[in-house]
Protein backbone atom coordinates (compact mmCIF):
# COMPACT_ATOMS: atom_id res chain seq x y z
CA UNK A 1 0.00 0.00 0.00
CA UNK A 2 1.13 3.56 -0.68
CA UNK A 3 2.71 4.79 2.55
CA UNK A 4 3.38 8.51 2.07
CA UNK A 5 1.09 9.66 -0.77
CA UNK A 6 -1.20 12.59 -0.06
CA UNK A 7 -4.54 13.49 -1.61
CA UNK A 8 -5.06 17.23 -2.06
CA UNK A 9 -8.29 19.12 -2.77
CA UNK A 10 -9.98 22.46 -2.20
CA UNK A 11 -12.97 22.76 0.13
CA UNK A 12 -14.76 25.92 1.28
CA UNK A 13 -12.07 27.94 -0.45
CA UNK A 14 -9.26 26.31 1.52
CA UNK A 15 -6.57 23.82 0.49
CA UNK A 16 -7.05 20.47 2.23
CA UNK A 17 -5.05 17.26 2.27
CA UNK A 18 -5.10 13.79 3.82
CA UNK A 19 -3.12 10.60 3.56
CA UNK A 20 -3.98 8.61 0.44
CA UNK A 21 -4.55 4.87 0.97
CA UNK A 22 -4.35 2.51 -1.99
CA UNK A 23 -3.72 -1.21 -1.66
CA UNK A 24 -2.74 -1.40 -5.34
CA UNK A 25 -0.26 1.44 -4.97
CA UNK A 26 -2.22 3.62 -7.38
CA UNK A 27 -1.21 7.29 -7.21
CA UNK A 28 -3.53 9.78 -5.57
CA UNK A 29 -5.96 11.29 -8.09
CA UNK A 30 -4.90 14.70 -9.33
CA UNK A 31 -8.43 16.00 -9.88
CA UNK A 32 -10.78 15.84 -6.92
CA UNK A 33 -14.37 17.09 -6.76
CA UNK A 34 -16.58 17.09 -3.69
CA UNK A 35 -19.77 15.07 -4.14
CA UNK A 36 -22.92 14.34 -2.16
CA UNK A 37 -26.42 12.89 -2.47
CA UNK A 38 -27.41 15.42 -5.14
CA UNK A 39 -24.92 14.05 -7.69
CA UNK A 40 -26.53 12.34 -10.68
CA UNK A 41 -25.16 8.84 -11.47
CA UNK A 42 -24.63 9.66 -15.15
CA UNK A 43 -22.65 12.77 -14.26
CA UNK A 44 -20.65 10.80 -11.70
CA UNK A 45 -19.86 8.15 -14.31
CA UNK A 46 -18.67 10.75 -16.82
CA UNK A 47 -16.43 12.41 -14.24
CA UNK A 48 -14.99 9.08 -13.09
CA UNK A 49 -14.24 8.02 -16.68
CA UNK A 50 -12.45 11.34 -17.20
CA UNK A 51 -10.27 10.70 -14.14
CA UNK A 52 -11.96 13.03 -11.68
CA UNK A 53 -12.21 11.54 -8.20
CA UNK A 54 -15.38 12.14 -6.19
CA UNK A 55 -14.73 12.81 -2.50
CA UNK A 56 -18.00 11.93 -0.80
CA UNK A 57 -19.63 14.26 1.69
CA UNK A 58 -23.14 12.81 1.69
CA UNK A 59 -24.88 9.79 3.18
CA UNK A 60 -22.68 6.66 3.27
CA UNK A 61 -25.43 4.29 2.14
CA UNK A 62 -26.18 6.58 -0.81
CA UNK A 63 -22.50 6.34 -1.74
CA UNK A 64 -22.86 2.56 -1.84
CA UNK A 65 -25.85 2.89 -4.13
CA UNK A 66 -23.91 5.26 -6.38
CA UNK A 67 -21.05 2.75 -6.58
CA UNK A 68 -23.51 0.08 -7.71
CA UNK A 69 -24.89 2.48 -10.32
CA UNK A 70 -21.37 3.16 -11.60
CA UNK A 71 -20.71 -0.58 -11.84
CA UNK A 72 -23.87 -1.06 -13.90
CA UNK A 73 -22.75 1.65 -16.29
CA UNK A 74 -19.25 0.19 -16.62
CA UNK A 75 -20.67 -3.26 -17.38
CA UNK A 76 -23.40 -2.03 -19.70
CA UNK A 77 -22.91 -2.67 -23.42
CA UNK A 78 -23.64 0.32 -25.68
CA UNK A 79 -27.04 -0.07 -27.36
CA UNK A 80 -25.99 0.99 -30.85
CA UNK A 81 -22.37 -0.09 -30.81
CA UNK A 82 -21.04 -1.79 -33.90
CA UNK A 83 -20.59 -5.44 -33.13
CA UNK A 84 -16.92 -5.97 -32.39
CA UNK A 85 -15.06 -8.79 -34.06
CA UNK A 86 -14.56 -11.83 -31.87
CA UNK A 87 -11.03 -12.15 -30.42
CA UNK A 88 -8.72 -13.96 -32.82
CA UNK A 89 -7.44 -16.25 -30.07
CA UNK A 90 -7.82 -17.07 -26.39
CA UNK A 91 -4.62 -15.12 -25.81
CA UNK A 92 -6.23 -11.99 -27.25
CA UNK A 93 -9.40 -12.70 -25.26
CA UNK A 94 -7.32 -12.90 -22.08
CA UNK A 95 -5.58 -9.58 -22.69
CA UNK A 96 -8.86 -7.87 -23.59
CA UNK A 97 -10.43 -9.30 -20.44
CA UNK A 98 -7.57 -7.97 -18.30
CA UNK A 99 -7.83 -4.54 -19.95
CA UNK A 100 -11.56 -4.44 -19.24
CA UNK A 101 -10.96 -5.46 -15.62
CA UNK A 102 -8.34 -2.73 -15.20
CA UNK A 103 -10.59 -0.06 -16.73
CA UNK A 104 -13.49 -1.15 -14.53
CA UNK A 105 -11.29 -0.96 -11.43
CA UNK A 106 -10.03 2.52 -12.35
CA UNK A 107 -13.53 3.92 -12.79
CA UNK A 108 -14.96 2.39 -9.62
CA UNK A 109 -11.94 3.53 -7.60
CA UNK A 110 -12.90 7.17 -8.24
CA UNK A 111 -15.53 7.26 -5.49
CA UNK A 112 -13.63 8.24 -2.32
CA UNK A 113 -14.52 8.07 1.36
CA UNK A 114 -12.85 10.13 4.16
CA UNK A 115 -11.61 8.45 7.33
CA UNK A 116 -10.80 10.04 10.67
CA UNK A 117 -7.58 9.34 12.51
CA UNK A 118 -9.14 6.35 14.30
CA UNK A 119 -10.55 4.90 11.03
CA UNK A 120 -14.02 6.21 11.83
CA UNK A 121 -16.04 7.44 8.84
CA UNK A 122 -17.48 10.97 9.35
CA UNK A 123 -20.55 10.45 7.16
CA UNK A 124 -24.24 9.91 7.88
CA UNK A 125 -25.30 6.27 8.31
CA UNK A 126 -21.69 5.12 8.06
CA UNK A 127 -20.93 1.68 9.56
CA UNK A 128 -18.14 1.14 12.05
CA UNK A 129 -15.30 -0.29 9.95
CA UNK A 130 -12.51 0.40 12.43
CA UNK A 131 -11.78 -3.26 13.17
CA UNK A 132 -11.66 -4.17 9.47
CA UNK A 133 -9.35 -1.24 8.71
CA UNK A 134 -7.03 -2.07 11.60
CA UNK A 135 -6.77 -5.68 10.44
CA UNK A 136 -5.76 -4.57 6.96
CA UNK A 137 -3.69 -1.46 7.66
CA UNK A 138 -2.48 -1.86 11.22
CA UNK A 139 -3.32 0.30 14.26
CA UNK A 140 -4.70 3.76 13.55
CA UNK A 141 -2.06 6.49 13.78
CA UNK A 142 -4.37 9.45 14.41
CA UNK A 143 -3.97 10.96 10.94
CA UNK A 144 -7.00 11.45 8.68
CA UNK A 145 -6.94 9.59 5.38
CA UNK A 146 -8.93 8.88 2.25
CA UNK A 147 -9.58 5.58 0.44
CA UNK A 148 -11.84 4.44 -2.34
CA UNK A 149 -15.22 3.09 -1.29
CA UNK A 150 -14.55 0.00 -3.37
CA UNK A 151 -11.42 -0.74 -1.34
CA UNK A 152 -13.24 -0.14 1.95
CA UNK A 153 -15.93 -2.63 0.96
CA UNK A 154 -13.15 -5.08 0.12
CA UNK A 155 -11.84 -4.66 3.66
CA UNK A 156 -15.27 -5.52 5.03
CA UNK A 157 -15.51 -8.64 2.87
CA UNK A 158 -12.03 -9.77 3.92
CA UNK A 159 -12.86 -9.12 7.58
CA UNK A 160 -15.98 -11.29 7.41
CA UNK A 161 -14.18 -14.00 5.43
CA UNK A 162 -11.40 -14.04 8.01
CA UNK A 163 -13.93 -14.54 10.81
CA UNK A 164 -15.86 -17.27 9.00
CA UNK A 165 -12.92 -19.07 7.39
CA UNK A 166 -12.76 -21.43 4.44
CA UNK A 167 -13.48 -25.11 4.94
CA UNK A 168 -10.66 -27.34 3.63
CA UNK A 169 -11.80 -31.00 3.43
CA UNK A 170 -8.19 -32.16 3.06
CA UNK A 171 -7.56 -31.00 6.64
CA UNK A 172 -10.16 -33.35 8.12
CA UNK A 173 -13.57 -32.91 9.63
CA UNK A 174 -15.26 -29.69 10.79
CA UNK A 175 -14.75 -27.56 12.78
CA UNK A 176 -11.00 -28.20 12.81
CA UNK A 177 -10.52 -27.87 9.07
CA UNK A 178 -10.89 -24.15 8.44
CA UNK A 179 -8.34 -21.72 7.06
CA UNK A 180 -8.87 -18.03 7.88
CA UNK A 181 -7.32 -15.83 5.15
CA UNK A 182 -6.14 -12.36 6.13
CA UNK A 183 -6.67 -9.27 4.02
CA UNK A 184 -4.24 -9.29 1.10
CA UNK A 185 -3.49 -13.04 1.40
CA UNK A 186 -4.96 -15.24 -1.30
CA UNK A 187 -7.64 -17.62 -0.05
CA UNK A 188 -7.36 -21.36 -0.89
CA UNK A 189 -10.74 -21.41 -2.61
CA UNK A 190 -9.44 -23.84 -5.25
CA UNK A 191 -9.64 -26.87 -2.96
CA UNK A 192 -8.77 -29.38 -5.66
CA UNK A 193 -5.08 -28.48 -5.58
CA UNK A 194 -4.99 -28.84 -1.80
CA UNK A 195 -6.46 -32.32 -2.12
CA UNK A 196 -3.68 -33.29 -4.54
CA UNK A 197 -1.12 -32.54 -1.81
CA UNK A 198 -3.16 -34.60 0.65
CA UNK A 199 -3.34 -37.59 -1.73
CA UNK A 200 0.11 -37.77 -3.36
CA UNK A 201 2.36 -40.57 -2.02
CA UNK A 202 5.07 -39.20 0.25
CA UNK A 203 8.74 -39.92 -0.52
CA UNK A 204 10.44 -42.55 1.63
CA UNK A 205 11.73 -41.39 5.03
CA UNK A 206 9.99 -38.04 4.67
CA UNK A 207 10.65 -36.46 8.06
CA UNK A 208 11.21 -32.95 6.70
CA UNK A 209 9.45 -30.84 4.05
CA UNK A 210 9.78 -27.30 2.69
CA UNK A 211 6.63 -25.36 1.72
CA UNK A 212 7.69 -22.55 -0.62
CA UNK A 213 5.41 -19.50 -0.67
CA UNK A 214 3.14 -20.74 2.11
CA UNK A 215 0.47 -17.98 1.92
CA UNK A 216 -2.27 -18.91 4.38
CA UNK A 217 -0.23 -21.91 5.54
CA UNK A 218 -2.74 -24.39 4.15
CA UNK A 219 -0.23 -26.72 2.46
CA UNK A 220 2.11 -26.66 5.46
CA UNK A 221 -0.86 -27.69 7.62
CA UNK A 222 -1.76 -30.53 5.23
CA UNK A 223 1.82 -31.82 5.30
CA UNK A 224 1.93 -31.63 9.10
CA UNK A 225 -1.42 -33.41 9.37
CA UNK A 226 0.00 -36.14 7.12
CA UNK A 227 2.58 -36.89 9.79
CA UNK A 228 5.69 -35.06 8.56
CA UNK A 229 7.51 -34.15 11.76
CA UNK A 230 9.14 -30.92 10.55
CA UNK A 231 7.83 -28.51 7.92
CA UNK A 232 9.69 -25.31 7.06
CA UNK A 233 7.30 -22.84 5.40
CA UNK A 234 8.58 -19.68 3.72
CA UNK A 235 7.05 -16.50 2.33
CA UNK A 236 8.36 -13.02 1.59
CA UNK A 237 5.09 -11.27 2.47
CA UNK A 238 4.76 -10.28 6.16
CA UNK A 239 0.97 -10.45 5.88
CA UNK A 240 1.18 -14.04 4.66
CA UNK A 241 3.53 -15.06 7.46
CA UNK A 242 1.22 -13.53 10.08
CA UNK A 243 -1.77 -15.24 8.45
CA UNK A 244 -0.01 -18.61 8.32
CA UNK A 245 1.09 -18.32 11.95
CA UNK A 246 -2.49 -17.71 13.09
CA UNK A 247 -3.91 -20.56 11.02
CA UNK A 248 -1.25 -23.05 12.08
CA UNK A 249 -1.86 -22.17 15.73
CA UNK A 250 -5.62 -22.65 15.36
CA UNK A 251 -5.04 -25.99 13.62
CA UNK A 252 -2.55 -27.01 16.34
CA UNK A 253 0.19 -27.55 13.79
CA UNK A 254 2.62 -24.99 15.20
CA UNK A 255 4.90 -27.57 16.90
CA UNK A 256 5.60 -29.16 13.53
CA UNK A 257 5.89 -26.05 11.34
CA UNK A 258 8.59 -23.38 11.32
CA UNK A 259 7.80 -20.14 9.48
CA UNK A 260 10.62 -18.20 7.84
CA UNK A 261 10.70 -14.94 5.84
CA UNK A 262 12.40 -15.87 2.56
CA UNK A 263 12.13 -15.42 -1.18
CA UNK A 264 11.69 -19.08 -2.19
CA UNK A 265 13.96 -21.58 -0.38
CA UNK A 266 15.25 -21.85 3.19
CA UNK A 267 18.78 -23.13 3.67
CA UNK A 268 19.49 -26.84 3.54
CA UNK A 269 17.91 -29.82 1.82
CA UNK A 270 14.72 -31.82 2.38
CA UNK A 271 13.20 -35.08 1.10
CA UNK A 272 10.13 -33.08 -0.01
CA UNK A 273 9.87 -29.53 -1.36
CA UNK A 274 6.40 -28.26 -2.26
CA UNK A 275 5.50 -25.14 -4.22
CA UNK A 276 2.24 -23.73 -5.59
CA UNK A 277 3.48 -20.74 -7.63
CA UNK A 278 1.24 -18.22 -9.43
CA UNK A 279 -0.30 -19.96 -12.42
CA UNK A 280 -0.39 -17.19 -15.02
CA UNK A 281 2.63 -15.31 -16.44
CA UNK A 282 1.09 -11.84 -16.49
CA UNK A 283 1.38 -8.57 -14.60
CA UNK A 284 -0.63 -8.31 -11.34
CA UNK A 285 -2.61 -5.13 -10.72
CA UNK A 286 -2.77 -5.41 -6.90
CA UNK A 287 -0.75 -7.18 -4.18
CA UNK A 288 -3.24 -10.02 -3.78
CA UNK A 289 -2.99 -10.77 -7.51
CA UNK A 290 0.64 -11.78 -7.02
CA UNK A 291 -0.78 -15.16 -5.97
CA UNK A 292 -2.27 -15.61 -9.46
CA UNK A 293 -0.15 -13.50 -11.84
CA UNK A 294 3.64 -13.70 -12.03
CA UNK A 295 5.45 -11.71 -14.76
CA UNK A 296 7.66 -13.99 -16.88
CA UNK A 297 6.94 -16.88 -14.46
CA UNK A 298 9.58 -15.56 -12.05
CA UNK A 299 8.59 -17.76 -9.10
CA UNK A 300 8.11 -20.85 -11.26
CA UNK A 301 11.55 -20.35 -12.82
CA UNK A 302 13.12 -19.71 -9.42
CA UNK A 303 11.58 -22.81 -7.87
CA UNK A 304 12.60 -25.11 -10.72
CA UNK A 305 16.06 -23.55 -11.00
CA UNK A 306 16.87 -24.04 -7.29
CA UNK A 307 15.01 -27.26 -6.58
CA UNK A 308 17.77 -29.81 -7.29
CA UNK A 309 20.19 -28.22 -4.83
CA UNK A 310 17.55 -28.30 -2.06
CA UNK A 311 16.56 -31.98 -2.42
CA UNK A 312 18.16 -34.80 -0.48
CA UNK A 313 19.15 -37.86 -2.56
CA UNK A 314 15.95 -39.55 -3.72
CA UNK A 315 13.86 -36.55 -2.67
CA UNK A 316 10.93 -35.09 -4.58
CA UNK A 317 9.76 -31.63 -5.51
CA UNK A 318 6.01 -31.21 -5.85
CA UNK A 319 5.02 -28.47 -8.28
CA UNK A 320 1.31 -27.63 -8.14
CA UNK A 321 0.39 -25.90 -11.38
CA UNK A 322 -2.68 -25.34 -13.54
CA UNK A 323 -2.37 -25.60 -17.31
CA UNK A 324 -4.68 -22.60 -17.81
CA UNK A 325 -1.69 -20.59 -19.07
CA UNK A 326 -1.21 -23.18 -21.82
CA UNK A 327 -4.83 -22.96 -22.97
CA UNK A 328 -4.55 -19.16 -23.00
CA UNK A 329 -1.37 -19.29 -25.09
CA UNK A 330 0.69 -17.60 -22.38
CA UNK A 331 3.12 -20.44 -21.63
CA UNK A 332 3.24 -23.57 -23.85
CA UNK A 333 3.77 -27.00 -22.29
CA UNK A 334 7.06 -27.26 -24.20
CA UNK A 335 8.39 -24.26 -22.29
CA UNK A 336 7.52 -25.82 -18.93
CA UNK A 337 9.19 -29.11 -19.90
CA UNK A 338 12.25 -27.21 -21.14
CA UNK A 339 12.53 -25.40 -17.78
CA UNK A 340 12.35 -28.74 -15.96
CA UNK A 341 15.02 -30.21 -18.23
CA UNK A 342 17.33 -27.19 -17.95
CA UNK A 343 17.13 -27.34 -14.14
CA UNK A 344 18.52 -30.88 -14.11
CA UNK A 345 15.18 -32.37 -13.10
CA UNK A 346 13.08 -35.26 -14.29
CA UNK A 347 9.35 -35.95 -14.07
CA UNK A 348 8.70 -38.88 -11.73
CA UNK A 349 4.94 -38.77 -12.09
CA UNK A 350 1.93 -36.49 -12.20
CA UNK A 351 -1.47 -36.33 -10.50
CA UNK A 352 -4.23 -34.43 -12.31
CA UNK A 353 -7.57 -33.02 -11.27
CA UNK A 354 -10.28 -31.00 -13.00
CA UNK A 355 -11.35 -27.67 -11.49
CA UNK A 356 -14.62 -27.50 -9.59
CA UNK A 357 -15.05 -23.72 -9.29
CA UNK A 358 -18.05 -21.91 -10.78
CA UNK A 359 -16.25 -20.27 -13.71
CA UNK A 360 -15.24 -23.65 -15.12
CA UNK A 361 -18.87 -24.27 -16.06
CA UNK A 362 -19.95 -20.71 -16.88
CA UNK A 363 -20.36 -20.31 -20.67
CA UNK A 364 -20.77 -16.56 -20.18
CA UNK A 365 -17.21 -16.20 -18.91
CA UNK A 366 -15.01 -14.62 -21.62
CA UNK A 367 -12.33 -17.26 -20.94
CA UNK A 368 -14.76 -20.17 -20.72
CA UNK A 369 -13.11 -22.28 -23.45
CA UNK A 370 -9.80 -22.22 -21.58
CA UNK A 371 -11.35 -22.74 -18.15
CA UNK A 372 -13.42 -25.68 -19.37
CA UNK A 373 -10.26 -27.43 -20.60
CA UNK A 374 -8.15 -26.59 -17.54
CA UNK A 375 -6.39 -29.30 -15.55
CA UNK A 376 -4.51 -28.74 -12.30
CA UNK A 377 -1.52 -31.02 -11.79
CA UNK A 378 0.87 -32.03 -9.06
CA UNK A 379 4.16 -32.67 -10.85
CA UNK A 380 6.45 -35.05 -8.95
CA UNK A 381 9.97 -33.94 -9.82
CA UNK A 382 13.36 -35.42 -8.91
CA UNK A 383 16.98 -34.59 -9.61
CA UNK A 384 18.51 -36.39 -12.58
Amino acid sequence: MSESAVLCWTEAGEARSARWRSESGAPAPRRVQLADDTLNADVAYRLACEGTALLWRGDFQNARQLLQALARRVDRKPRKAVKAAAPASLTEAFHLHRQAQAQRARVLAMLLIPLDGDYGIPLRRAPDLRDACAEAWGPADGAPSVASLRELLGLVGAHEWRKKGVEIPALGHPPKNRIHPHYGVFSPVRGEYVQLVADAPLPANCHLAFDIGTGTGVLAAVLARRGIRNVVATDQDPRALACAAENLAQLRCTPRVELLPADLFPSGRAPLVVCNPPWLPARPSSPIEHAVYDPDSRMLRGFLGGLAEHLTPGGEGWLILSDLAEHLGLRPREQLLALIEAAGLQVLGRLDVRPTHRKATDPGDPLHAARAAEVTSLWRLGAR
